[in-house]
């Protein structure tokens, strides 16, 4: 199955505006009282949550810097990265980002 990818870019100095509905809900949550908010689905932050926090390095915040490399490869895995269409390369960046965060995670 092939995936479709979708970028949007909002103009952060002239964002859309709001629909009447959005207006509305945004209304209706300002002024909701805080003791009206429900938490249970939102574990608590506690201090053993914060001893583990690591950064959020997906986050579209976060980019690291590229720095250009060579690399072998074996033949049939190339093949295989390249059979997915364009930008192997990312795809290359992509696995061993996932291999790396869990070996983080593991530490």
């Amino acid at each position: 199955m092939k995936k479709t990818y979708v970028r949007y870019t909002i103009d952060l100095d002239n964002p859309p505006s709001l629909t009447e509905q959005e207006k509305k809900q945004i209304e209706t949550l300002r002024n909701m009282p805080d003791e009206n908010i429900d938490y249970s689905d939102i574990p608590p932050l506690t201090d053993e949550f914060w001893k583990n926090a690591r950064p959020f390095r997906d986050s579209h915040f976060y980019k690291p810097r590229k720095q250009s490399t060579t690399v072998r490869l074996d033949s049939d895995i190339l093949a295989w990265l390249k059979s997915a269409g364009p930008g192997y390369q990312t795809r290359i960046n992509t696995i061993l980002r996932s291999v790396m965060l869990k070996d983080e995670k593991n530490k």
